[in-house]
C-alpha cells in the first residue's frame, strides 16, 4: 500500500524496514541516521581490506596480467564469494593514486605499459600542433605596432 503510492516496489518497502528494526522497531530518523552512515565517504578499497585479495591481485600483476583480465578472471574463479571481485578501475586507482595505495607501487612496472601515471581517457594533452612557434605577446610590440 504504501510502496504504491510513493512508487516503490512492495519489497523494497520491506527490504527498508527489516534492515531498520523491523514492524515493531522501525524509526524513520533511526532509518535515516543508519542509511548516512552505511553510505560513509571516503570507504576503504577492497584491496586495503581484504589482505587474501590483495594477494590475488598483486600475484596476477606479477605475471603480467592487465587489471581486466584479473577482474575478469576473479568474478569467474570467485563467483560464489563477493568479497573475491574488484573491477579493474580499483586495480588502477589503487596503483595510481597515493591515497588509495592498497597495492605496492612496484607493481606498476609490470603494467604492460610501465607507465607510473595513467593518461586521460578522453583525448590526449595537446603535443604543441596548432601553436605558433616563438609567438610574441601584444603587450610585447613594439609601439608603433598599434594602430
Amino acid at each position: 500500500m504504501i510502496g504504491a503510492r510513493i512508487g516503490r516496489s512492495h519489497i523494497t518497502i520491506s527490504g527498508g524496514v527489516n534492515r531498520n528494526g523491523g514492524r515493531e522497531r522501525y524509526r524513520a530518523r533511526d532509518a535515516d541516521e543508519a542509511a548516512w552512515g552505511r553510505a560513509r565517504r571516503p570507504k576503504r578499497s577492497k584491496l586495503a581490506v581484504c589482505a587474501r585479495l590483495r594477494e590475488v591481485v598483486e600475484e596476477k600483476l606479477g605475471e603480467r596480467w592487465s587489471p581486466q583480465q584479473i577482474s575478469g578472471w576473479l568474478g569467474r574463479t570467485y563467483a560464489d564469494e563477493p568479497e573475491m571481485r574488484v573491477s579493474h578501475e580499483t586495480i588502477y586507482l589503487s596503483l595510481f593514486v597515493p591515497t588509495r595505495g592498497a597495492l605496492r607501487r612496484e607493481l606498476c612496472a609490470q603494467l604492460r605499459s610501465g607507465r607510473r601515471t595513467r593518461l586521460p581517457r578522453g583525448g590526449r594533452a595537446p603535443q604543441g600542433q596548432g601553436r605558433v612557434r616563438e609567438m610574441l605577446m601584444i603587450s610585447e610590440r613594439p609601439a608603433c605596432a598599434w594602430p
